[in-house]
């Protein structure tokens, strides 16, 4: 039986860009960082024998009562392709990844401050609730809901 959903995971270009993104601008915390290699069978799993790659894993929440996991992908063979600019939320296949905000409003100055590009300013979506969607480092769409 299945019983939650535990993590999602993202392919990025450098996984050190990505970890200063999610960490110091998202908050999230560094659980490990792992370096795939052929005593792994990363390939098998994924389907691209011979594959290897620079993992991270990411915790929102605390220690005491941690949240989702983000688990972060630099494939170092083979390499991957970088998000289509053309990619529209309403294209199939994963479109973003959500946060929750406790002032959606203020998240949204502070990454903007802080060069963070944007799709909107956050709009109300329906009474008290927030909501605004952002560009990670290698184009992912992240969005920040307020409740």
């Amino acid at each position: 039986m299945i019983t939650r959903m535990e993590h999602t995971g993202l392919s990025v270009a450098d996984l050190d860009r990505s970890i200063a993104f999610y960490e110091g601008l998202l908050g999230m915390r560094v659980v490990r960082v792992i370096e795939s290699g052929p005593e792994m069978p990363l390939g098998t799993i994924v389907g691209m024998p011979a594959a290897t790659a620079r993992i991270a894993h990411l915790e929102s929440g605390t220690p005491e009562q941690p949240g989702m996991m983000l688990e972060l992908f630099q494939y170092t063979g083979p390499t991957g392709k970088p998000i289509p600019s053309d990619r529209r939320q309403a294209d199939h296949g994963l479109i973003h990844v959500g946060f929750t905000s406790t002032d959606a409003r203020a998240d949204w100055k502070r990454l903007s401050d802080a060069g963070v590009r944007f799709l909107s300013d956050p709009v109300e979506y329906r009474p008290g609730v927030w909501v605004v969607y952002f560009y990670g480092p290698d184009g992912e769409v992240c969005e920040l809901r307020q409740t």
